[in-house]
């Protein structure tokens, strides 16, 4: 007798990391994948190009692509940059907006969140560098992102340690479509060594 299985649903999609310079992005792409692919620095302007990292995990594979530091262009350089962002942003499948929470909301911030205002894709917050401030602290800022309406869900979490890392990773893989993997299981960057 021929047992009749029925496949596990699996599912793929492009994820872009965005977000204001130094709010996280390369160290949450670093944590997530589980090894150094993308520099780490205080210095801002660090990523300077789209860099793609894969996560196999389960019958999901995510695709994440770290994008330069979000904002206002001033120079030939930071318009490339900010390009970059954008023709990301028109790729992907689910974009994740990363905030840094020790940091108080300002122009900056508002420029990213009338970026993604327009977007089709669904939008995931983070809010991240939980580890470095009060705890006390953190349900006024949901309530505030809540409040602009922009987000499907609000994920705080701390890149560096990857505390709440595995919330984050069941949200983003529940909004992925149903489709076969872009590349193989053991297929991580596209960045050389």
């Amino acid at each position: 007798m021929v047992e009749n299985k029925t496949p596990a649903t699996q599912r793929c999609g492009l994820v872009a990391l965005i977000g204001r310079p130094n709010s996280g992005k390369s160290t949450l792409l670093n944590q997530l994948i589980g090894q150094k692919i993308a520099i780490v620095s205080d210095k801002p302007q660090t990523t300077r190009d789209r860099i793609q990292g894969v996560l196999n995990q389960n019958d999901a594979q995510l695709v994440f692509l770290d994008t330069p530091g979000i904002h206002r262009p001033g120079y030939l350089l930071n318009e490339r940059m900010m390009e970059t962002v954008y023709q990301s942003l028109r790729e992907v499948d689910l974009v994740v907006h990363l905030v840094d929470i020790t940091e108080p909301f300002g122009k900056g911030e508002k420029f990213v969140l009338e970026t993604l205002n327009g977007l089709d894709q669904t939008c995931l917050l983070v809010l991240n560098k939980v580890d470095a401030i009060n705890k006390g602290r953190i349900l006024p800022i949901i309530e505030f992102y809540s409040g602009k309406n922009v987000y499907e869900t609000i994920v705080p979490l701390s890149a560096k340690s990857g505390e709440n890392l595995d919330p984050l990773l069941d949200e983003i893989i529940s909004r992925l479509p149903e489709k076969d993997w872009l590349y193989p299981p053991d297929y991580l960057t596209d960045q050389t060594e």
